[in-house]
């Protein structure tokens, strides 16, 4: 295959969908690479070192001339999208539910489309999964943004002057993002506890140290092991309890989303205004809404001593791991769809690429 890399231009993405030692790999298996000049260096990968492993680093244009396979991690501009060539597929996180306009044009052009957000939940697609690669590094710089926001200490600390107590940390959410924050805030030293709708989440939520906030009756699972959406009285038990956590919490860390619908609302603003002052929340799901009601996508919100952070794209703030894992994703994505003699071979039926598939021969397809 002809595989093409383009350099992202969205405002602050600053990730790249191969990194050079997956172009080697790639090369050598007979692939030929095309890398757009620039591409990496944002992430730490300069042109030299694609030119290194045998991609080939050139214009975009050049890069896009005969290419079977686009490769991106943001999905391009409808004006972009009239640079692919026709017969082309791409392939990134394209944010189907939000680019209708983008997957119309693509359709209009000739070129198929893969979006990464719609990989299936399965033991075969896991090394495939840029989303819980990409939400698990978000999960935490999370952390990391609350606790240098915080007015105070993450670990208990002894002092000559006394002991500090630790901050406590709320995760809401336990999915991908949700574990790592746990994760990090615990190996920081903070006192944290977990609360998320699915059952099976307990035990994982434990097994890092933390405590799990129990809420009877609040059970979701939907399909592909996803929060499901809760039922109204479900929900307002669940607010409940998450307000009352709240007004003991330093840092709230909310990750909670549904697929295809905007983020659960779970943090009304009279339980923000009863937080101590100091306290901090970062919103992951701002994108989608926010699950807090003051949440705003990209921005920092004070309201009584409490801050809010719309945290948006934490994955891009960290483009050296971000893009390694990124491109580590698509190589075994490519490598799954490479069909007889390398070439590519797109079956709407199939297990992994068909739920994926959001654009196939000038049609928009919807889950």
């Amino acid at each position: 295959m002809r595989i093409a890399v383009r350099r992202e231009t969205a405002t602050g993405e600053r990730r790249v969908a191969l990194v050079p030692d997956v172009v080697g790999r790639l090369v050598r298996a007979g692939h030929e690479l095309r890398v757009e000049r620039g591409a990496g260096e944002r992430a730490g990968h300069p042109d030299a070192a694609y030119a290194a492993a045998g991609g080939r680093v050139t214009s975009g244009a050049e890069a896009l001339d005969g290419a079977g396979v686009v490769l991106a991690v943001r999905a391009p501009t409808v004006e972009e999208a009239d640079l692919l060539p026709a017969g082309a597929l791409l392939v990134g996180l394209l944010a189907p539910d939000r680019s209708r306009p983008l997957l119309a044009r693509l359709a209009a052009r000739g070129v198929d489309a893969l979006a990464l957000e719609r990989i299936p939940r399965s033991s075969r697609a896991q090394a495939m999964d840029a989303l819980s690669s990409q939400a698990s590094l978000a999960g935490y710089k999370a952390v990391l943004l609350g606790a240098a926001a915080l007015p105070r200490l993450m670990p208990m600390m002894t002092t000559a002057a006394g002991t500090l107590a630790p901050a406590r940390v709320l995760v809401i959410g336990a999915g991908v993002a949700g574990l790592q924050a746990i994760a990090t805030a615990r190996r920081l030293g903070a006192v944290v506890a977990g609360f998320d709708v699915r059952p099976a989440a307990a035990e994982q939520v434990r097994s890092l140290g933390a405590t799990f906030l129990e809420v009877p009756g609040a059970e979701a699972t939907g399909a592909g092991g996803y929060a499901a959406e809760l039922a109204a009285e479900a929900h307002a038990r669940v607010i409940a309890a998450l307000s009352a956590r709240l007004r003991e919490t330093d840092l709230v860390v909310t990750t909670a989303q549904v697929p295809g619908r905007p983020a659960p609302r779970l943090l009304p603003a009279a339980a923000v205004h009863a937080m101590r002052p100091g306290a901090v929340i970062v919103d992951l799901a701002a994108e989608s809404g926010g699950n807090c009601e003051l949440t705003r996508a990209g921005e920092a919100v004070e309201v009584d001593g409490v801050t809010v952070l719309g945290a948006v794209d934490l994955a891009a703030t960290l483009p050296f791991h971000a893009s390694q894992a990124y491109a580590r994703n698509l190589e075994a994505l490519l490598l799954h769809l490479a069909g007889p003699g390398g070439g590519r071979a797109l079956d709407p039926a199939d297990e992994i690429a068909g739920p994926m598939l959001v654009v196939h021969r000038g049609a928009l397809r919807d889950p």
